[in-house]
């Protein structure tokens, strides 16, 4: 938990997997369809497609705010891939499955490496995740 939250966002949804989603202060307005793969019409935006979205943008940042700290230069190509699926579980439900690539040209192995653990232990994203989804971000 934070110790002072210093920025805060809503969100309504509206129709579930099928349906719209737009944030209070009118930035992300989405039409959302089910996948095709998951038996939908697709054509539109998925909560995964959101999520994977926002986790990518958010560990680039953390990794940045390590790298930062470490007196680390990042490239400016430097990037991130969060690939999201989505499946059944053995109980019941359904459960995702993420996966974390950082491309960081330039950058030595075992550097890159820290600044990838270092970023994955200060980003909210994966400490929102810890101990209910399995992520060991990898370098590209």
């Amino acid at each position: 938990m934070p110790t002072k939250v210093v920025y805060s966002t809503s969100a309504t949804a509206t129709g579930g997997r099928d349906g719209h989603s737009k944030t209070h202060d009118g930035a992300l307005d989405v039409n959302l369809a089910v996948p095709t793969e998951m038996g939908g019409p697709g054509g539109g935006v998925n909560p995964e497609q959101l999520f994977a979205t926002g986790y990518a943008a958010c560990f680039l940042g953390a990794l940045k705010f390590y790298a930062g700290q470490k007196k680390v230069k990042v490239p400016d190509d430097a990037n991130v891939t969060v690939t999201v699926g989505i499946g059944p579980r053995e109980d019941t439900g359904f459960g995702l499955d993420v996966k974390i690539k950082v491309d960081l040209p330039g950058i030595e192995k075992d550097v890159a490496e820290d600044l990838i653990a270092g970023g994955h232990k200060v980003c909210p994203y994966s400490h929102a995740t810890s101990g209910t989804l399995n992520i060991t971000p990898e370098l590209a």
